[in-house]
């Protein structure tokens, strides 16, 4: 994944970053268990809302609440993790971490 400049990410790029970070949680049944939990998804709900750009942006939230798991996610994508800040601002620009 290639920064568009420096700090900042394409909503490709960060689309695809979130996408690739729910897929890490998910593999992790204690992970995707706490992720359910704390968003009030349904396991069957998950495909249909990585499309939601919102919902990506969640995703990535819930990665900069955690810096275990966001540094093990960045170790994990071969990013540094403020790519994964850069993705939150490209998802929600405007709005606050």
């Amino acid at each position: 994944m290639k920064p568009e400049k420096r700090g900042h990410l394409t909503l490709e790029a960060a689309q695809n970053l979130a996408i690739q970070a729910l897929s890490f949680v998910a593999s992790d049944p204690e992970q995707v268990s706490r992720f359910l939990a704390l968003t009030g998804i349904e396991p069957g709900q998950l495909r249909s809302a990585a499309a939601d750009p919102g919902f990506l942006a969640g995703v990535i939230d819930y990665y900069l609440s955690d810096e275990r798991l966001l540094l093990a996610f960045a170790a994990y994508a071969g990013v540094p993790p403020t790519d994964v800040a850069a993705a939150r601002r490209a998802l929600a620009p405007g709005e606050e971490m």
